[in-house]
């Protein structure tokens, strides 16, 4: 290239990438405009639950979502506690975010509790709506009375502010970790800058362009799918900065020129990182083959972070390196024509030389025994608890909602609040509420009733119509296309194993009635979303292990070599999910696992576990041309032991930071995904692969041409070396 354009071409890329993070940076702070977290939103169109939720507003008149206000003393309420809470009740009406009628106070049979049903606009600011009634609370509840607010408006606003410290707590220790890290890999106080300058560059870009998609309606992001989006650019971004940092390092050796060193990195990084980050692109958009909304969103958005992470270390890291020179690396820089470190033979010195010479020694012991010790790890499968939690229990730590949701269930019928939403004919109304009544997991029946002060009347059974207050004449039930909608309130609480079990007993014998007839409401939800995981668990995971399979045959022209680093990469997910199920229920006894929790793990530990091995195999490929398999593989993990390590550990940090999120799901992936990429990284990577593909020799590349002349390769090197 012309002397001007190797200086032009760096600085427009430069500011290109500035210009565009500059843009990004500010949506950080307007994700909750295009986000939602309600778990409806996370179900596939065809549920029964979803239908439902979607006519629910029909229904009622008002798109609203209840939140049931709540208040306990446990010496029983005196009739002051009762005037006070029947006041409090009215003003409800006058807060922001009220959106219908305010119910009066209903008493326990006890007398100890006492419940007001308080309808919230379903907009973006529910969560400060919540926020506004919990501090009304404060200041009007009698002194003695506990209040709390639950309900679906209240566990949405606790999730919400669960997600809230995603922009700013995550990140800044994400950050913090792999600062550190790369501090003490480089020991340089430049490199690390510009490394992470290049992960945040990238996540901006990605943000506005996922924060775009969103508005329009191409996508659909949650925090669960922004949080995660996050960790995976800073995460991969790392990842492949330091596998070019490393190819630039060595370049400035041979090539006095910044930009013949920068160029050859660029080649020598390109092959291994667009296939790793391709690798990762296609195990992410299997996930398009899932029924859950929330995994068909988490794909694309997950897709696009990856490409600008590749772009960014491919692309703005190349230049800014190139700018700075040998300079990035003081106080250690790379000299020109000096020595590269010896890999393999007696003058090689260093952690990875011993490794390489170990697994020269005994190959078949190493692999063995690392097969057993990740078989053990396996083990812990069979206490996997992974049949889906309560909504109570997905945020940890504190939960206004979850406390109301234990008093409610002390002093009413569980499924208070939180009624099954029935949906069918106008003709099969009676039909529905006897058989709703007759079921033992049912306590009291409504229908939705628009003319109703509080929008729905309770029913009887035998041909009774809705029942107004005393005094006044029955409101008629609300009809949409000919259907009305039924409240069941359940005997047990909405988010129980028995009221999951009640809907389905109840879908069972209402579909016999009718087969229109749908079954929604908050259990419904937890129904639908965990039959879809486990759906979507059995269906993608074979879908991702073959699409990993052919991309490795194409990457590496051989059968065998793919087939062995796929199946090392099973093994050790099993290792890591089953470690993980002993210490989920040992060591940090967590109430259980959403359905879903086993498939991310697998599709992250899969798709960026196998990004080591490809950064290895890659390199073992391009040694083994030159000096025959066996040797080739020695000297690709003596070269490139230190950089893939050190990406092992800087990914997982990233992901133990999602840690720093107190929601369950994101917990527990924190933990399988960190510890899974540090058995890949330091077990599976450096002794497992190696070792087998050691003992089995020239045989790893059938039946490319690399089998065939492995042995001219070996017996050219043997004569030289005679010679």
């Amino acid at each position: 290239m012309p002397r001007w354009s190797r200086v032009v071409l760096p600085v427009v890329l430069i500011v290109v990438w500035l210009a565009l993070a500059g843009v990004g940076g500010p949506f950080f702070g307007k994700v909750s405009e295009v986000s939602s977290n309600d778990q409806a939103s996370y179900l596939p169109a065809s549920a029964d639950a979803t239908q439902v939720a979607d006519l629910q507003a029909k229904f009622s008149g008002a798109d609203a979502v209840p939140a049931i206000v709540v208040y306990e003393r446990q010496s029983g309420l005196s009739r002051d506690d009762l005037a006070a809470i029947a006041d409090d009740a009215t003003s409800f009406a006058d807060l922001a975010g009220v959106h219908g009628d305010v119910s009066p106070p209903v008493t326990s049979k006890d007398g100890k509790a006492a419940e007001v049903f308080v309808p919230l606009a379903d907009d973006s600011d529910l969560d400060a709506h919540v926020a506004g009634l919990r501090a009304h609370l404060k200041s009007g509840t009698p002194q003695g009375v506990e209040s709390y607010v639950t309900g679906p408006a209240g566990f949405t606003a606790d999730l919400v502010a669960a997600f809230g410290g995603i922009d700013g707590i995550l990140l800044a220790v994400a950050l913090a970790a792999v600062f550190v890290i790369l501090v003490i890999v480089y020991r340089s106080p430049l490199l690390p800058v510009l490394v992470l300058a290049t992960s945040m560059f990238a996540l901006c870009v990605a943000l506005l362009v996922v924060w775009w998609l969103a508005k329009w309606g191409i996508v659909q992001l949650n925090g669960q799918v922004q949080g995660i989006l996050f960790i995976l650019v800073i995460g991969a971004a790392t990842d492949y900065s330091l596998l070019y940092v490393s190819r630039y390092r060595e370049a400035l050796r041979d090539e006095r020129s910044r930009w013949q060193a920068t160029w050859k990195a660029v080649r020598g990084a390109f092959g291994p990182v667009v296939a790793s980050a391709g690798t990762v692109i296609v195990g992410l958009l299997c996930l398009l083959f899932s029924d859950l909304n929330s995994n068909k969103a988490l794909g694309p958005v997950a897709s696009i972070g990856i490409a600008f992470a590749f772009l960014a270390a491919m692309t703005f890291l190349p230049s800014v390196l190139m700018a700075f020179g040998r300079a990035a690396f003081w106080p250690v820089r790379p000299k020109f024509g000096s020595d590269h470190p010896q890999t393999v033979g007696p003058e090689a010195h260093g952690l990875w030389a011993r490794v390489s010479a170990g697994i020269r020694r005994a190959p078949r012991v190493i692999w063995i025994v690392c097969t057993v010790a990740l078989l053990a790890g396996a083990t812990g499968l069979l206490q996997l608890k992974a049949e889906g939690v309560p909504q109570s229990d997905i945020v940890l730590g504190h939960s206004d909602a979850r406390d109301g949701q234990k008093v409610l269930a002390d002093h009413f019928p569980g499924g208070s609040g939180s009624p099954a939403l029935v949906v069918g004919p106008r003709t099969e109304l009676q039909p529905m509420a006897d058989l709703l009544l007759d079921h033992s997991g049912v306590s009291s029946v409504a229908v939705s009733a628009k003319d109703s002060p509080s929008g729905s009347a309770p029913v009887t059974k035998k041909g009774a119509q809705p029942l107004g207050p005393p005094g006044t004449p029955a409101p008629d039930p609300t009809v949409v296309d000919g259907d009305v909608m039924l409240q069941a309130t359940l005997t047990h609480p909405a988010d129980s194993d028995a009221a999951e079990s009640t809907v389905r007993s109840l879908r069972a014998d209402l579909s016999k009635l009718h087969a229109g007839i749908l079954v929604g409401g908050v259990t419904a939800v937890a129904v639908d979303s965990n039959d879809a995981s486990i759906h979507d668990r059995n269906t993608i995971i074979p879908i991702v292990l073959l699409v990993i399979l052919v991309i490795l045959m194409l990457l590496l022209r051989a059968i065998v070599a793919p087939v062995i680093l796929v199946l090392s990469v099973v093994v050790s997910f099993a290792a890591s999910l089953g470690v993980s199920a002993y210490v989920f229920n040992d060591l940090f006894r967590f109430p259980g696992a959403d359905p879903a929790v086993p498939l991310y793990g697998f599709v992250f530990l899969v798709a960026l576990g196998i990004d080591y091995n490809i950064f290895l195999m890659t390199r073992v490929r391009e040694e083994s041309l030159l000096h025959g398999t066996r040797q080739g593989i020695l000297r690709g993990l003596a070269v490139t032991g230190g950089v893939i390590t050190s990406a092992g550990l800087v990914l997982a940090s990233t992901f133990a930071a999602l840690g720093v999120i107190p929601i369950l799901f994101l917990a527990q992936i924190a933990f399988i995904v960190a510890f899974g990429v540090l058995v890949d990284t330091l077990v599976v990577r450096s002794l497992l692969v190696p070792a087998v593909s050691y003992d089995i020799g020239r045989a790893s590349w059938w039946p490319s041409r690399l089998w065939r002349t492995d042995g001219d390769i070996v017996a050219s090197d043997q004569d030289a070396a005679s010679t």
